[in-house]
C-alpha cells in the first residue's frame, strides 16, 4: 500500500503542509480532510514537496481545488521543493502556469 505523510505546521494565518511519499487515489482523501480541517482562518497556504516523491491526477485535483479555496478567501497558495518528477507532471498538465510554483 502506498503511504504518504502529512506534517502541518500552523504560524498565525500561515499553514505549511509537508508531504512525504505519493499523493495519489490512496491518499489524496487522507490530505483532503486534513486541509479541510486546518483550512480555517489561513490566508498563505505552503505545500512543501521536499519529501514528496510522486504525484497523480487525484493529487493534481487537490491542488486545483486547494488553490480556488484560496483564491475565493482572498489568500494565497505555493509550492515549495518540487523535484524534478513531480515538476515535469506539473508541465506536461501546464499547471505550471495556474500554480505558483517555487
Amino acid at each position: 500500500m502506498d503511504a504518504m505523510e502529512i506534517q502541518q505546521n500552523k504560524d498565525g494565518e500561515k499553514l505549511t503542509v509537508a508531504l512525504s511519499g505519493r499523493l495519489d487515489t490512496a491518499t489524496a482523501p487522507q490530505l483532503e480532510d486534513s486541509l479541510n480541517q486546518a483550512l480555517e482562518g489561513v490566508r498563505e497556504l505552503v505545500f512543501d514537496f521536499n519529501g514528496l516523491q510522486y504525484i497523480s491526477s487525484a493529487g493534481l485535483r487537490l491542488m486545483l481545488a486547494s488553490q480556488k479555496k484560496m483564491s475565493a478567501a482572498g489568500g494565497s497558495m505555493k509550492l515549495v521543493g518540487v523535484n524534478d518528477v513531480v515538476r515535469e507532471v506539473f508541465e506536461v498538465t501546464g499547471f505550471t502556469k495556474i500554480l505558483s510554483i517555487e
